[in-house]
């Protein structure tokens, strides 16, 4: 009997592909959640929300420029009361930062400078241990497994008195993996005891596993952990930066000597509509999981290996070197993502709209197959 897979790689062609039906939006999520048009070059390259910013958060944004005379101070101070609700943590345990990138690398400043260590899985988001570096902090790095998740039994035997932060991307940019929920609580309760452990949770609103933990229980426990989040994926605001760590209140105090950015009034008032705009969270989050089925299906149908995401972007065996697929989609009209040393035949694309997944389908099929 054939499987699923036999059949779609034995009746699927470029016809097939693209004939499936998007799911139809209602005049209300269209008024909402219009796609944005068709740009002459498809970015599908940074792990980007093109649904968003919602259209309540740009009204929120437009009624906001009366307070751009103002200093951010007092209103990041509001969100920061709102999110330490949402959490159940102190507004203490809150900093709110521009972009949650600003948050990784002020911490790898704080804690790692002046000849620190950084433990990190490879490949990851670099924007920490890249920053880092320049204040002479090292970083020693753990290449991830077979299955392009973190090795944390040898990240925590490579722990030592030099060790000042373990970074954890969870889920992983860019292989997309998630740490299953029993050994990464067992190692954040572990290795918080012999160093500060730094929970990157990004992408951990796209986790379909039930009840998978944060690691902000962890803070609430008073355990050496920091997490950071952002408003830039699900939320579809990475052009406004605003984000935020979660730390106990003694880790804050540290953290915050070093704050540079911030982030500005109208960001800050987006993002607390956005917190209150569930409708278009639930749309963004339904629309990502349809555009990865449809990247899941080319891939099986061109017999490409694939991680199985749990995030915005799938990461796939191109077996061609990223660094000349790159410019062949280039030309096909779509940006993917840029070469993760040591994976240079392994690809990351974001999702998208469903009609930006489409030109990308297209693209692929004609590298792949002329």
């Amino acid at each position: 009997m054939q499987t699923r897979r036999d059949w779609l790689r034995s009746s699927m062609g470029i016809g097939g592909l693209l004939l499936a039906p998007p799911t139809l939006l209602t005049a209300q999520q269209k008024r909402a959640f219009h796609p944005r048009t068709l740009e002459p070059v498809i970015r599908l390259s940074s792990n980007e929300n093109p649904y968003g910013p919602s259209k309540r958060v740009q009204e929120r944004i437009i009624n906001s420029f009366v307070h751009g005379c103002r200093y951010p101070y007092a209103y990041s101070d509001d969100l920061a009361s709102i999110l330490a609700k949402k959490h159940g943590v102190d507004p203490e345990s809150i900093i709110v930062t521009g972009g949650s990138t600003e948050g990784l690398k002020i911490a790898g400043l704080t804690f790692a400078s002046h000849g620190g260590e950084i433990i990190s899985g490879q490949p990851t988001f670099l924007a920490m241990m890249d920053y880092a570096k320049q204040w002479g902090a090292t970083v020693n790095w753990v290449p991830v497994g077979a299955d392009k998740g973190y090795d944390l039994d040898e990240i925590e035997n490579r722990i030592s008195p030099k060790t000042k932060l373990v970074f954890l991307c969870n889920p992983n940019n860019p292989t997309g993996t998630l740490v299953p929920a029993k050994k990464l609580v067992d190692f954040c309760n572990a290795a918080s005891q012999k160093t500060i452990v730094f929970s990157d949770e990004a992408y951990y609103d796209f986790i379909e596993t039930p009840n998978y933990p944060s690691m902000v229980e962890a803070v609430k426990r008073g355990d050496n952990v920091i997490v950071s989040k952002t408003f830039s994926k699900v939320y579809g605001m990475a052009g406004l930066r605003v984000g935020y760590l979660i730390a106990k209140p003694e880790l804050a105090v540290q953290i915050r000597k070093n704050i540079v950015a911030m982030s500005n009034v109208l960001a800050v008032e987006a993002a607390k509509e956005a917190l209150q705009d569930d409708a278009f969270y639930q749309f963004s989050l339904a629309k990502n999981k349809e555009a990865k089925n449809r990247i899941y299906t080319l891939l099986d149908h061109l017999k490409l290996e694939y991680v199985p995401s749990h995030t915005n972007f799938v990461f796939f065996h191109s077996k061609k070197d990223i660094r000349e697929l790159g410019p062949k989609m280039l030309e096909k009209g779509v940006r993917i993502g840029r070469p993760f040393p040591p994976f240079y035949d392994w690809c990351r694309v974001s999702t998208g709209t469903l009609e930006e997944v489409d030109v990308f389908i297209k693209g692929m099929l004609e590298v792949y197959e002329g």
